[in-house]
């Protein structure tokens, strides 16, 4: 144990410690943290654990570390957020190059103090790697895109600690493998990320919400519709969704003199009762409320919206359970928030609830993934479902890290 850590140690450059109680991942207990400060120190930390046999799960701020499966063992939790330089920006080429752990927050504060910001908008928050990571995203998408839209070029460190470096800092690159977007939403299975190259946007001139109010099923439906195929084209559409009612919320970007133009237009559109407003809804950019600690993440076609609502009511009702969306229909995923009507939710209600709305897949056209849940509810529950391509992607981790020593058990197939 002693060498362990002494070997762990001296890899990160002095910081290595015994995990604390509170060191666990998805309710696995770490035996070790390791704090590395730059690409060197981290490929030396994985060495290090490679050669005592344990295994290594990245940490940030730990904003998603309950997130997909629980790992089948967490040795060593690699804390990145020693890594939080802000390597390069050149801000004359829109492109940044920035360590993983740095906060989402304070590079974009960072950028905007030169007028422009990563189209990353995660909900949660957390570090450049984590919403790497994960693939968290937000509101922002349908304007930006997703987060492998965005990353041009990686630094990473395999499981055998060799560095290996993807894209570069070019928006057009085509030279190689593009390792940065397979390891995009790999959930740390595959390498640990250190640095990342992202293509910036610049911060538009004026905005502007318009938000109105729906008491239908097919109201709701139909002005998503309305709105995918309008000529204004809004940088975000958002849905707040739950028993008590609906709230569709449109963001508007652009020149002054546009933006007020297409404010006129999508409340024209919209209909009687929209509004408009310079302040985003209360409710914008965040997750819907769990008190029960669950979050469900549903992705669905965009003319199977109303199939989605009306499967995820169902579903609910058959659990016990009380579901409020929240989420980018236009895009076509969403968050769903559960709480039991009497008492906690329970593990059979959840598996009640997940199992009724994959049955039911077919008619919204999309995916249910339990995204976060209480390791209790989780057990013996398949929180990834059903995904094609299982076999390819078994073989890919099995290439990358043929010792599982990167995560083991968190991604989908018990990847």
């Amino acid at each position: 144990m002693a060498d362990v850590l002494e070997d762990l140690r001296s890899a990160a450059g002095g910081e290595a410690r015994a995990a604390a109680d509170t060191d666990v991942v998805d309710g696995v207990p770490a035996r070790w943290v390791v704090r590395p400060h730059s690409t060197e120190e981290t490929a030396a930390v994985v060495r290090a654990a490679a050669a005592h046999g344990l295994t290594v799960v990245p940490r940030g701020t730990a904003t998603k570390l309950a997130w997909g499966a629980a790992p089948e063992s967490a040795d060593v939790i690699l804390d990145t957020t020693g890594l939080d330089a802000i390597v390069e920006h050149a801000a004359g080429d829109l492109i940044c190059v920035v360590g993983a752990g740095r906060s989402l927050e304070s590079l974009q504060s960072e950028l905007g103090a030169a007028g422009q910001r990563l189209g990353i908008d995660d909900r949660r928050g957390g570090t450049v790697g984590g919403a790497v990571a994960t693939a968290a995203t937000g509101p922002m998408r349908l304007h930006h895109g997703s987060v492998r839209d965005l990353v041009i070029g990686m630094t990473l460190v395999r499981a055998d600690g060799v560095v290996a470096h993807a894209g570069g800092k070019v928006v057009k690159n085509v030279a190689g493998y593009d390792l940065g977007k397979l390891l995009t939403g790999s959930y740390g299975t595959l390498g640990v990320i250190t640095e990342v190259a992202f293509r910036l946007h610049p911060i538009p001139e004026a905005r502007r919400w318009v938000s109105v109010t729906l008491d239908s099923l097919d109201s709701v439906q139909s002005r998503v519709l309305d709105v995918t195929h309008a000529q204004f084209v809004p940088s975000a559409v958002e849905l707040d969704w739950s028993a008590s009612g609906a709230t569709l919320s449109l963001l508007l970007e652009g020149v002054p003199p546009g933006v007020e133009q297409r404010t006129a237009q999508a409340l024209e559109l919209l209909g009687p009762g929209a509004t408009s407003s310079e302040q985003a809804p209360q409710w914008w950019g965040s997750e819907p409320r769990s008190g029960s600690g669950v979050l469900v993440k549903v992705t669905h076609e965009i003319a199977g919206l109303s199939a989605l609502l009306a499967a995820l009511d169902d579903a609910a009702a058959s659990a016990g359970v009380t579901a409020a969306l929240r989420g980018s229909p236009v895009v076509g995923t969403a968050l769903v928030a559960l709480e039991a009507l009497n008492g906690d939710l329970s593990a059979e209600a959840l598996a009640t609830f997940v199992g009724g709305l994959r049955s039911a897949q077919r008619q919204f056209g999309g995916s249910v993934v339990v995204l976060e849940a209480p390791p209790a509810l989780k057990e013996g529950l398949d929180v990834w479902g059903p995904v094609g391509g299982l076999e390819l992607m078994k073989a890919v981790k099995a290439r990358f890290d043929p010792e599982r020593r990167l995560a083991p058990g968190r991604f989908v197939g018990g990847i």
